[in-house]
């Protein structure tokens, strides 16, 4: 009786079992389609030398021979067997495995199937990711087995919006499942949860339609904010470049009152002495480009603050309390210097590579930040915290904080103004040189470099206190984020318009700045 109870199981599988395909055969088969469904069998089937397979299949290394439909892998110069791995023999009526975008999204799908179970992480993430993407419902019974034994919580997450996916786009879901389903994609929070949401709106249920429109407006509202946290990130950035172009001229106009128009020069010298100091890198001693930037800071100091004594030295020193022929005088020496370095580097566009560490981006909770800007902001912040100490902690600032203040009570002092005016001219000129290693970053290094930021340090300046390091930190990061927030609503030009006419109509309120520094103004 036993047996003929076994016999009768046998009988009534083996038709199934006749029918359960053979991925191997699929993937050797003529039709995309059959191809595809070789794909999404062989990732299910649990098949050791699938990935293998997979990735032959989609660097073109997969073949066929047409006589007995065995499959072939090519590694470099030989042959092996793509089920078993064993050696085989060439021969000329071998031919590759067609793929088409189908058959390649399918083999991206599947081979995030096989990932899911790596002792890796950070690779069952990206695997979960390229399955949330696929929506393949072949993935659902890995997915399960992957679930009921992750223990990152990231992973896990990501595997449960992948989960959530599949189920929102697989034919046949039960409505409560497709409900359920819905919290998860709207967590997820991006672009392609919202294309996943916006195709519900055609469900036949009421329900799902309603909980999808529920899911649509959360995603809305928080991309919403998180635009305006990364506009505010921006703004963050344009501030500091504009803190780096301005700290120099803060601390000329402060204790000098001298309008200089070459202050945009000084940051193109810097921006160009990065660039040379990289060339004589690259010729001579490549394997330290990493360092290209950090050789380049003192280099494009010393360079802008030795041209900054030399100008104030032969030029300015004749011209004080004549503020209109300071300004043109300045003026003039940034055509000189424009026409210097045109003559010298040419009028193109010169450049300066990026090291390492300043490439690429990351994210932090949906905002993208670059890490190039990071740096520069660190960098903005430790030349603010530098110089602060050095006015504040140093000789040489109590002596030009002095002459800020009184400059006739510090010459009755003892004090030597002519040579603070000398120094002081180069510190803040060899800053601006500083801010042109920075700027050669984000920038295109040309003659013309320093217009472009003459106007907005100027503006910086006035708005923040003239001479006042702290003003300017508020008055940068303040017009940074304020443009950065206008400009999705109005424009580039009309929100620098816009800038400009408050800034005039409060210097009618307050000529003297946010944070008013007593020193010459008084004086005067």
């Amino acid at each position: 009786m036993l047996r003929l109870l076994t016999l009768l199981v046998l009988l009534l599988a083996a038709p199934a079992l006749a029918q359960a395909p053979d991925p191997y055969g699929q993937l050797a088969g003529d039709g995309y389609a059959e191809i595809e469904a070789g794909v999404s069998g062989l990732a299910a089937s649990g098949d050791l030398r699938a990935d293998a397979i997979l990735s032959a299949l989609s660097d073109g290394r997969l073949l066929v021979r047409p006589a007995d439909r065995t499959l072939l892998i090519r590694q470099g110069g030989t042959l092996v067997d793509a089920r078993t791995g064993a050696a085989a023999a060439d021969s000329p009526d071998l031919k590759p495995v067609r793929a088409n975008n189908r058959v390649r999204r399918a083999i991206e799908a599947a081979r995030g199937q096989l990932d899911l179970a790596s002792p890796d992480p950070g690779k069952r993430r990206i695997a979960a990711d390229a399955v949330f993407k696929a929506r393949d419902a072949a993935a659902l019974p890995a997915l399960d087995a992957a679930l009921a034994r992750e223990t990152s919580a990231p992973v896990r997450q990501a595997l449960t919006e992948a989960r959530a996916a599949v189920l929102l786009a697989r034919p046949g879901t039960a409505e409560t499942d497709r409900i359920a389903a819905i919290p998860a994609i709207q967590a997820r929070g991006d672009g392609d949860a919202m294309g996943i949401l916006r195709g519900l709106a055609a469900d036949p249920s009421e329900a799902v339609r309603n909980a999808a429109a529920r899911g649509i407006a959360a995603i809305e509202t928080r991309l919403a904010i998180l635009g305006a946290l990364q506009n505010v990130w921006y703004g963050i950035s344009l501030g500091s470049v504009l803190l780096l172009a301005a700290i120099g001229l803060a601390i000329t106009f402060g204790v000098m009152g001298v309008i200089n128009m070459a202050h945009g020069e000084m940051v193109m010298l810097g921006a160009y002495t990065t660039y040379g100091v990289q060339e004589v890198i690259r010729t001579q001693a490549p394997s330290l480009f990493g360092w290209s930037l950090a050789i380049s800071i003192p280099c494009a100091f010393l360079v802008a603050g030795l041209v900054g004594v030399l100008i104030e030295r032969f030029i300015i020193r004749f011209l004080y309390g004549r503020p209109l022929e300071t300004l043109l005088a300045t003026f003039g020496v940034s055509l000189a210097l424009q026409q210097g370095v045109r003559s010298i580097f040419g009028p193109t566009n010169r450049e300066v590579g990026a090291p390492a560490f300043m490439s690429g981006a990351f994210d932090f909770y949906g905002l993208s930040i670059t890490w190039g800007r990071m740096w520069i902001i660190a960098f903005a912040l430790a030349v603010f915290l530098g110089l602060l100490f050095v006015l504040r902690r140093t000789s040489f600032g109590l002596k030009t904080r002095a002459v800020t203040q009184n400059r006739r009570m510090a010459a009755a002092m003892g004090i030597r103004t002519p040579y603070v005016d000398a120094l002081t001219f180069g510190l803040g000129s060899g800053i601006a040189g500083i801010a042109g290693v920075a700027l050669s970053q984000i920038d295109n290094v040309s003659p013309n470099l320093g217009q472009g930021y003459i106007i907005d340090s100027f503006l910086v300046v006035v708005f923040g206190g003239v001479g006042n390091l702290w003003g300017t930190l508020v008055a940068a990061l303040t017009l940074g984020v304020v443009n950065k927030l206008a400009e999705p609503y109005v424009g580039a030009v009309l929100a620098k318009i816009g800038l400009l006419v408050f800034i005039i109509l409060f210097i009618q309120k307050r000529p003297r700045g946010l944070f008013a520094l007593k020193g010459r103004a008084v004086e005067s």
